[in-house]
């Protein structure tokens, strides 16, 4: 299984692609999303224009390749659409232009995830557009819909021998998503988690428990916590445990702008956060001590039988001209290091092999 952090293809993504949307932002300091263009050729060199739609995800496609996961599952932070229906009280907008969909299309995903603090960008009709336009590309998507029944329905892959996973997609205010943007019985919105409590929790396991059927297993991609820093609170952990303890199988999470902690709980996986994976912040400026230019592929190898974890890779790249490339030797010494560092408090320690890869090298119960 492969999952990574956010991908957010608007903004300045979008400006370097063959159907560049209309640029006009309403940010403080940037009017034009090809400032951001601009930042990330300033740090990194020119960048060709347009660039074809495999562009921004580099030599990641290669590995994917190379790998070749049964199952791919992205958080898409941005929304696809034309609308100019800029949400007020935002400091930040995301939109791609729709005929720049192949671009996501061409990591091949199985499950986009909605939930999250940009898919709403452009108001209801945006979203509306949105997933429009992933149904035409093909796409399964979760988290997001036209009432509440549509938005918590998780995605249904079926891999070999009848099997399937469901990814149910889930987001929180912590995460940056307005209270106003969940879904309800008559309104467009998104899969809003009322606060990490016991009875949050309890309301997705009893739906997991409704739709899984024998054999399937389940992921919670989950959009929640602040954008830096490496601690991760106690009601995150406590939800996360709650959520396996009620038979989800793993645990995706998303938000922080650089990779979190992992855990291994009763055999499962937790990722507190995956950093995001592509998006437009090259040139920017500020928490350089994070290197947010880094980036991971997770590969999460799991027994088809049990839904227990069987090993956890993970890829390192850099982003230069908005492209992702593989790390260096150094910079991949220092994710290993961060990651183990950071991660020994929930039992686990990452290593670094010889091909450049980092593994979870021990898995400890909690």
């Amino acid at each position: 299984m492969f999952l990574c952090g956010d991908v957010m293809l608007g903004r300045g993504v979008d400006q370097i692609l063959p159907h560049a949307g209309d640029p006009a932002l309403r940010e403080a300091y940037v009017g034009d999303a090809g400032g951001y263009v601009a930042l990330a050729e300033r740090r990194g060199g020119p960048i060709p224009r347009p660039v074809d739609f495999s562009w921004p995800w580099g030599d990641s496609l290669d590995v994917l390749d190379e790998v070749a996961p049964d199952l791919r599952i992205v958080n898409l932070e941005t929304s696809v659409t034309r609308s100019d229906d800029f949400v007020p009280g935002k400091a930040v907008h995301y939109r791609m232009h729709p005929e720049n969909l192949p671009c996501l299309s061409a990591v091949r995903p199985d499950a986009c995830a909605l939930a999250n603090n940009h898919v709403l960008d452009f108001g209801r009709r945006g979203l509306q557009e949105t997933l429009d336009a992933l149904t035409d590309a093909g796409l399964q998507a979760a988290g997001a819909g036209r009432d509440l029944a549509s938005a918590q329905r998780p995605a249904v892959v079926t891999m070999g021998e009848g099997r399937r996973v469901l990814v149910f997609s889930v987001g929180t205010e912590s995460g940056g998503i307005p209270s106003g943007w969940a879904a309800t019985e008559g309104r467009h919105g998104v899969a809003l988690v009322p606060g990490l409590s016991a009875s949050s929790a309890a309301e997705i396991t009893d739906r997991v428990r409704r739709l899984r059927r024998p054999g399937d297993l389940v992921v919670v991609s989950i959009h929640w916590g602040s954008n830096w820093g490496y601690d991760v609170p106690r009601h995150q952990i406590r939800f996360a445990h709650r959520l396996i303890d009620g038979g989800v199988d793993a645990v995706h999470g998303h938000s922080s702008h650089h990779p979190r902690p992992i855990e291994v709980y009763k055999d499962r996986p937790i990722l507190y956060g995956c950093g995001d994976f592509i998006d437009d912040y090259e040139g920017i400026t500020g928490y350089e001590e994070y290197r947010v230019d880094l980036r991971l592929l997770y590969f999460v190898q799991m027994e088809a039988e049990t839904g227990k974890l069987a090993g956890l890779r993970m890829v390192p790249m850099q982003t230069r001209q908005m492209r992702l490339r593989h790390a260096v030797p150094e910079d991949t010494q220092w994710l290993r290091d961060v990651l183990s560092r950071e991660s020994r408090r929930f039992g686990s320690r990452v290593d670094l092999d010889r091909d450049g890869v980092l593994t979870l090298a021990r898995r400890e119960e909690r």
